[in-house]
């Protein structure tokens, strides 16, 4: 939505310098006998059938800078410490967060079936594979799920279905409640 206000305001400006008339060429200097005086007293310069106006006269001046440079300055000091109070503010935060066991996230769908037997020897291929994650291997009657992972991006997920891309070819990553690993 953004965007689209962003692109609308672009426009309006293009539009409206457009309508003025008044371009740059930046092609090279004026003489005495091509500029005119308009209504107003500006400077006006006759290029075909563009009229450019002169716009140095309005252009703010700022002094040079010095020879050797400028010199660094001293850092800020601080006005308020405040430092046990933000130190109390940021343990608490973290005991909460410490209490936090479950987050959304993502897992590898690796198998949804009737087959128990089946189930269990994918699992095992897939521990093979990938030791560090943990496998989550559930039973609604009659239907076994496998489930790979705690993932909390879908890019982490994806990395690791494509290292088990080979064996599980109908795999999909699902969205779920995953744990946090401690």
């Amino acid at each position: 939505m953004t965007s689209r206000i962003f692109a609308l305001l672009c426009l309006g400006a293009m539009m409206s310098c457009a309508a003025t008339g008044s371009t740059s060429t930046g092609t090279g200097s004026t003489t005495a006998s091509s500029r005119s005086e308009d209504k107003r007293g500006g400077d006006k310069k006759k290029e075909g059938t563009a009229t450019l106006v002169d716009t140095k006269k309005y252009r703010p001046t700022f002094p040079a800078a010095p020879a050797g440079g400028a010199e660094p300055m001293a850092p800020a000091a601080p006005t308020h410490h405040v430092g046990p109070q933000v130190n109390l503010l940021m343990d608490s935060v973290a005991q909460v967060n410490k209490n936090i066991k479950y987050a959304a996230g993502y897992r590898i769908l690796a198998y949804t079936g009737i087959e128990r037997q089946t189930a269990m020897n994918l699992r095992n291929n897939i521990i093979r594979r990938l030791p560090e994650e943990k496998d989550y291997l559930t039973y609604k009657q009659p239907t076994y799920q496998l489930k790979i992972g705690d993932f909390f991006t879908r890019v982490e997920a994806q990395t690791a279905l494509n290292k088990i891309q080979d064996l599980l070819p109908n795999a999909l990553l699902v969205q779920e409640t995953i744990n946090i690993p401690k």
